[in-house]
């Protein structure tokens, strides 16, 4: 399960937008600091195709966790984060910049920047820490210290001229050294513009414009009427969507935006028991892909049955596939592609 961090500056309407991703009900403004996680569905509409097809007893769908927290504010006395949010979002995956775009919210470009100085500070005061300490052991001769020291020590530098360590170039090593500090302003980031149900239109024009000075991945889209929508059915969430435009969810485009970011793709298993959705990152091996399965499978591989998921419902199921020879016995150095359904051979 991947975890996505929602951060913005008071009034953005950030946890309007947890709210409508995970239908959470959380009220805007709670205690500062305080974390609020959910877990949702990821949407899967090829889950339930195949599961139809299989007549599986049981769908099982990505899941993607999101982590709202409270007390981030802008200003020159540093973040306004308290230990217990940094903490949390220090955990997650990557990072969602909620910005005002409705009427009256200001400029979301400018929100952009507050925020990313917020990030900045916050990290800058766990590697400035970090960067001292490794250089007294530098001088104490620790192994690995004049490395770490140097590492940290250049990140510290960046920092402190508002650059985000995303932006830098780093060695292997050296991000092994960073990542024991789990910098915030290391994590892929996103944007999501907050407009009005009035803009809801207008949405693909503003996160184009958005993205494009930001340069980072950006969807727009109405959050309080995606919140509403949350709370009916989804038949009538969909119908109230469609009257303003909406064609695709909140929900869809943020995980879809997340998901490439991370770099994910998706795979499925099917059969009469259960037909399930799998994430993996793009580029990854039938063994690694096993693996996320169980870590028996990955073990223990043999070799993997596989089929693309367009030939699986051309032809009418796993069975039917098999039968027209359409499946491909791949071994250990396939490499796993965009919805195909694996079936894995493994002994251990």
């Amino acid at each position: 399960m991947k975890d996505v961090g929602i951060v913005g500056l008071p009034m953005s309407g950030k946890t309007t937008l947890f709210n409508a991703l995970t239908r959470a009900g959380i009220p805007a403004g709670g205690p500062a600091g305080k974390a609020s996680v959910a877990a949702v569905p990821v949407p899967e509409p090829r889950v339930d195709v195949l599961a139809d097809l299989e007549r599986s007893r049981k769908r099982v769908y990505v899941q993607v966790r999101f982590v709202d927290v409270a007390g981030l504010s802008a200003g020159p006395k540093g973040s306004g984060l308290s230990a217990q949010g940094l903490g949390a979002l220090r955990e997650v995956d990557a990072l969602a910049m909620v910005l005002p775009g409705f009427e009256g919210g200001g400029d979301p470009v400018g929100a952009a920047a507050d925020l990313a100085l917020e990030l900045t500070v916050a990290d800058l005061g766990s590697i400035a820490s970090g960067a001292d300490k490794a250089a007294r052991k530098a001088r104490a001769g620790v192994k690995e210290g004049a490395h770490e020291a140097a590492t940290l020590a250049r990140a510290r530098d960046l920092l402190d001229t508002g650059t985000a360590l995303r932006d830098a170039r780093w060695e292997p090593e050296e991000l092994r050294v960073l990542r024991n500090f789990s910098p915030l302003t290391l994590k892929p980031v996103l944007a999501v513009v907050n407009l009005g149900e009035d803009q809801a239109g207008e949405a693909a024009a503003r996160a184009a414009r958005v993205e494009e000075a930001l340069r980072i991945p950006t969807v727009a889209l109405p959050g309080a009427l995606e919140a509403e929508a949350a709370e009916l059915s989804a038949d009538e969430a969909s119908a109230l969507l469609a009257e303003y435009g909406v064609k695709r969810s909140g929900l869809d485009q943020v995980v879809g935006a997340a998901w490439r970011l991370l770099d994910l793709q998706t795979f499925f298993t099917t059969g009469e028991d259960e037909t399930r959705a799998w994430e993996v990152r793009r580029g990854a091996t039938a063994p690694e892909a096993a693996g996320r399965i169980h870590s028996d499978l990955e073990r223990g591989f043999i070799r993997a049955e596989v089929a693309t998921y367009d030939d699986v419902v051309a032809a009418g199921g796993w069975d039917a596939a098999r039968s027209k020879g359409l499946l491909r016995v791949e071994g250990k150095s396939y490499v796993v592609a965009e919805g195909d359904c694996l079936h894995v051979r493994f002994s251990v």
